[in-house]
Parts: structure tokens; sequence; C-alpha cells
């Protein structure tokens, strides 16, 4: 899916989304808190500080709340190549400061060593696996020595995914990457210290289960997964 395409996706975006993972009995709120959820908690055990956060196909802005909640001291920028997507964060979520920057072309506008992390959900499925490297690379470039990578993606193990990915409108031109080969990529342009936790193994009924997520997350069966990296 190109810019123009999610342009015009943008405005039912949140219908089609939350249409689409109405079998897991769980909202798209759900799904964005747990990743930022999932960061900061990874980032209070790795003690790094973090000050600064780019997110990297930021779309409508539903990740933009819960940063600003969980990282309260942090700036903000929100990155996309929809021009639309960006005009809507901006109207959803009035009282939050946040930078938005649209991206154009295969580089991003800032200069190296601009953030502290960079945080990408379930946006490399949409990117042409070709390029996959090159924006993992600009994405290093604009992190600090230290600083933190957090991906996350569909885990095309999973038959629910699967199936919810096929039904999915904005999705018609996705293709799914595995753990494995999305570490790999990763580690091409750079990063280190790559290691895969796979997430989210139980629907809303059985929600009383996610406890035993925290021993599940090596399993490769989670709904979803989530690449973190060092740039050191």
């Amino acid at each position: 899916m190109d810019k123009a395409e999610f342009d015009r996706v943008a405005d039912e975006y949140m219908a089609l989304h939350a249409n689409n993972i109405s079998a897991s009995g769980e909202s798209p709120e759900f799904f964005a808190r747990y990743k930022i959820q999932d960061v900061a908690d990874s980032v209070s055990r790795e003690g790094l500080d973090v000050r600064r956060i780019v997110d990297f196909g930021s779309g409508i802005g539903n990740s933009l709340p819960h940063f600003a909640e969980l990282f309260p001291e942090a700036d903000i920028t929100c990155a996309d190549v929809s021009t639309r997507s960006l005009e809507i964060s901006r109207s959803r979520f009035p009282d939050i400061t946040a930078t938005h920057t649209e991206i154009e072309g295969l580089g991003l506008p800032f200069e190296n060593g601009s953030f502290d992390l960079a945080f990408s959900a379930c946006v490399f499925h949409h990117i042409p696996a070709a390029e996959h490297v090159g924006w993992f690379a600009e994405l290093k470039r604009i992190t600090v020595k230290g600083g933190a990578l957090f991906i996350f993606e569909h885990n095309p193990l999973n038959p629910l995914t699967l199936s919810a990915v096929r039904n999915c409108p904005f999705d018609e031109n996705a293709v799914l990457i595995g753990a494995g080969e999305l570490r790999r990529r990763i580690e091409q342009a750079g990063w280190k210290q790559a290691r895969i936790i796979y997430r989210i193994f139980f629907p809303h009924m059985l929600a009383f289960a996610r406890p035993l997520e925290t021993w599940l997350t090596k399993l490769p069966l989670g709904a979803q997964y989530f690449v973190m990296a060092r740039n050191s």
C-alpha cells in the first residue's frame, strides 16, 4: 500500500480495524496499548533513559495517547507517508503535544541521533521487502548510540492472524514477515542484541490466562510478536 492508498483509507481505518479484529474480542485500543506497555516495561528493565521517541508509520495516532501516558517526559514524533493520517492524528488528540512529520522518498527527515527510541507497529508488512534493510538502517541512523528499536508485527504462523489479514481491506497487498526473517533484516542493518518476543496467545474470552504469557514469549504461536534491538 502506497501513500495514496493510505490517504484513501485513513478516514475509515478505525472502523475497518475494529471489524477486522472483532474475532479476538478486543478493541483497537487494547492492541495499541499493550504494545506501548511492553515497550515501557522493556525500557524499564533495560534501564534506558528515553526522552525522544519516533513512531515510524504512526498512522492516525493510535499509539500516541499511550506514549503520552507511559512516557510523560518524552518528546514524541509521529512520522508517516500519509498526509491525511497525520491530519487525523492531530485532530484526534489536540491536547497531546507531539510533532507530526510527513515521510517522503526513502529517507527520514531527521538528523543523526535524533531519538532515544524508534518504534513501529505493524507497518513493515506494507513495505516492499527489498526496502526493509534500508529503512532499518535509517532508523538506526536517527537513533542515538545505546538507543533502542521496537518493531511489532503480525505472526504469519498464527492461523487466526492469517485469517484476519486475508479479510482486511487495507491488508490486501500485505506480505507478512516471519520473526526470524525480520530479526535477520534488522541485524543486517547494523542493529545489535536483537531478540524476538511473541505476544497475544489468548483471545478476550480467555483473558484470565494472559498472565501465563510471561512464560510463552519464545513460543512462535502468538498472534503478534516484536523484535527489540539496540544501537550499539
